[in-house]
């Protein structure tokens, strides 16, 4: 009886054994999985980046750019939303009058606008990252993209008193917004999916910015064929270690929330644009590459641009350059004048 005891005994003792070196195995293989994960979380501070700006995200993002056609007449100034935006492109429309296409990703704000109509260029813009693409309004190369299903769009001219809106406080075509429930909405009706993420971009890591080199610049201005209306400068704000725009020397600020535009990339491109009609409208090349300027951290650069997959690209020195983490403005200038007759810096 004893015998069958101490057998007994001796066969829990090697099962209690092998219990505890098990779970001190896989208790050994938790905390070293967890120390790895938190090593890359403290060498990344996030686990995720969102794919337009860079900036730090504890979850994966799993939501489609939204790019949006935003007036930038005077009459419609200031805009609402606009600091919020990862990218906005900055280009001209017909005559001297520039456009926004302002491209939401990270944040969405409740209310955008004043919205504007599409030219063909600004769907190609959009599409770059598979984009929603929002306008109020087209000209007829653009309405013919957008009958032909070329991007996934909502339009004001289809949607004008429902999806979108008219404010009291501007008059016509300075009056049109759309709220960002009502995107959701419209994509729902066309069975839009909002849960596709654009590629990311390629962004600095936290180390690598003390690096940044270049010409010293406190501030650029841009020219739009000498006009005052829709001249451009940007002012470096060491403090910040951003930029704050300005149009005709008035700071571009949220409507609503009267929070200035910060930037943290600004890119100058030239393009070459040709008239292609009696009313100015504009046929733009966004696919020969070209020069530019690449500004950040209070510094500038010569680069140069590529179209690739859609996108624009800024290179340096032969590689795809990076951005710093944050919000970025691109200004299309055209290449006759030029960026040498166009844009002027000054250092202090």
């Amino acid at each position: 009886m004893i015998k069958k005891w101490v057998v007994a005994g001796s066969i829990m003792l090697l099962l209690l054994t092998g219990c505890n070196k098990e779970e001190k195995t896989n208790v050994n293989e938790k905390k070293e999985s967890d120390e790895a994960v938190q090593e890359t979380a403290t060498k990344n501070e996030f686990s995720y980046r969102f794919p337009l700006t860079g900036i730090g995200t504890e979850e994966q993002t799993k939501r489609r750019a939204i790019a949006v056609v935003i007036n930038n007449h005077p009459a419609a100034r200031p805009q609402s939303g606009l600091n919020k935006a990862d990218i906005v492109y900055e280009v001209l429309a017909e005559g001297d009058v520039t456009r926004l296409l302002a491209v939401f990703q990270s944040e969405m704000p409740d209310q955008v606008g004043p919205v504007r109509s599409a030219r063909d260029y600004l769907i190609e813009l959009a599409k770059g990252f598979n984009s929603l693409f929002i306008a109020h309004g087209y000209s007829p190369e653009a309405k013919k993209m957008l009958e032909q299903g070329y991007i996934d769009n909502l339009n004001g001219m289809k949607y004008d008193g429902t999806l979108f809106k008219r404010v009291d406080f501007r008059k016509a075509p300075h009056n049109s917004y759309i709220s960002f429930a009502n995107i959701k909405k419209g994509a729902e009706l066309n069975n839009y999916d909002l849960t596709e993420s654009p590629d990311p971009l390629k962004f600095y890591q936290k180390d690598e910015l003390a690096k940044i080199t270049g010409k010293k610049a406190s501030s650029v201005m841009i020219s739009y064929f000498s006009n005052d209306l829709f001249n451009v400068s940007y002012e470096y704000d060491p403090k910040l270690e951003k930029y704050r725009r300005y149009t005709n020397e008035e700071q571009t600020v949220d409507y609503e929330t009267k929070e200035p535009v910060l930037i943290d990339n600004i890119l100058i491109l030239e393009m070459e644009h040709k008239v292609i009609d009696n009313y100015g409208r504009r046929d733009i090349n966004l696919t020969s590459g070209g020069k530019g300027y690449l500004l950040q951290k209070g510094k500038w650069n010569e680069i140069e641009w590529k179209n690739k997959e859609g996108k624009i690209i800024p290179y340096l020195n032969g590689e795809e350059a990076s951005f710093v983490p944050g919000k970025t403005w691109v200004n299309v200038i055209p290449s006759d004048p030029g960026l040498t007759e166009s844009v002027s810096f000054e250092s202090n």
